[in-house]
């Protein structure tokens, strides 16, 4: 996305979303956080958990 272009800028993001994507990465040891954005605005958050077994 040009910077130039209309939308909100990254110090924009809801407090609450960065509440949630910082309380995934404490608890998350292998995985992915996937955020999905709509008009500059984040509307989704996946936590995605990968279980590793030992042998």
């Amino acid at each position: 996305m040009d910077r130039n272009e209309k939308g909100s800028a990254p110090s924009a993001i809801v407090p609450e979303a960065l509440a949630v994507v910082s309380e995934a990465l404490g608890r998350l040891r292998y995985g992915a956080i996937q955020l999905t954005v709509h008009d500059g605005k984040v509307m989704q958050i996946d936590v995605t958990e990968r279980k590793r077994l030992s042998d």
